[in-house]
């Protein structure tokens, strides 16, 4: 078979072809591309590696503001605890001091309450005696037909009320 015969002298040019196409592709994209490519991709790594530097140091920093930030409210809240208990204890002192000077002044009412019904009974008991020393009197005269001194009618109706 002729065809037969043929095959080594195709096949060794297919493979001196293939050869030099494969070279061709060797030092076209190992030699031209792999180089461009590998240095993208260190470039991107760098870039990368550098924003994870950038955003730790931005972590440390918010941290960092974060812990001053605590801080601050932490002292803003006891300072205004302290304020707020401050202004309890004068409130507590002004209302003290309201509540006593009210007390005071219902006192004063009561003692001139007092007084005034201490007054008013002295008065009416004084009254009371008056009236009931000038009933005896006339009783007496009317009933026993004597004349009574009115010293001495005031004096027994003082008597008798005092009992």
């Amino acid at each position: 078979m002729p065809q037969l015969s043929q095959l080594a002298q195709v096949y060794a040019s297919q493979f001196l072809w293939l050869g030099i196409a494969l070279a061709f592709i060797f030092f076209v994209i190992a030699r031209g591309m792999v180089p461009k490519i590998q240095a993208t991709v260190d470039a991107r790594e760098q870039r990368i590696a550098k924003d994870l530097e950038a955003a730790q140091a931005a972590r440390a920093t918010a941290d960092q503001t974060e812990a001053a930030w605590r801080e601050r409210m932490d002292s803003a809240r006891s300072e205004a605890a302290r304020i707020a208990e401050a202004a309890k204890a004068e409130s507590a002192r002004d209302t003290e001091a309201k509540v006593k000077a009210a007390g005071d002044q219902v006192n004063a009412k009561i003692e001139a309450a007092q007084d005034s019904i201490r007054d008013a009974l002295s008065s009416a008991r004084a009254e009371i005696e008056q009236v009931a020393a000038e009933a005896a009197r006339e009783m007496v005269s009317r009933v026993a037909g004597l004349t009574v001194d009115s010293k001495d009618a005031a004096a027994a109706v003082k008597a008798e009320l005092n009992v």
